[in-house]
């Protein structure tokens, strides 16, 4: 008998359910907790240092019996032209009753925070997709470099 190798919902470039953006919330969450075991312990803004790679930083912004608030980001230095800045600066919530996890916000170049819960099309399925797929990846990508909050 030949078994259908079948790869997660959550790693197609289109949402194909509601469903499968909740799969992809779940995954973010297992993915997070294992770069931060107990966001709930953590005060003050934190940084994961590793060799060979960019600086990570974590700041828990709100902290609730049933939700945490962070923000996730690297900090590019500033040199002679240009201030600091913080990319992507994602700011995302982890709903530990249902174990999930998703983006709120980001905040733009000009520092400007953006909400997306309040941007009129963040009630469409492709727009949560985008933004949470890209937590994905990335929270895969900062955890294989070896970053961790303890």
């Amino acid at each position: 008998m030949l078994v259908e190798a079948h790869t997660p919902a959550y790693l197609d470039p289109l949402p194909s359910s509601f469903a499968a953006l909740m799969d992809l919330y779940e995954a973010n969450y297992i993915r997070l907790r294992q770069l931060c075991p107990d966001p709930r312990s953590i005060q003050g803004p934190r940084v994961s240092r590793v060799p060979g790679a960019m600086d990570l930083h974590l700041q828990v912004l709100e902290c609730c019996p049933y939700t945490t608030t962070l923000c996730l980001t690297y900090r590019f230095e500033a040199d002679g032209e240009r201030p600091a800045r913080r990319s992507p600066n994602l700011r995302v919530r982890m709903y530990h009753d249902a174990r999930q996890a998703e983006v709120l916000g980001r905040h733009s170049r000009s520092g400007e925070e953006l909400s997306l819960v309040d941007h009129p099309d963040w009630k469409t399925l492709q727009m949560r997709w985008r933004f949470n797929r890209f937590l994905y990846k990335w929270l895969g990508y900062c955890l294989r470099q070896g970053h961790r909050f303890d």
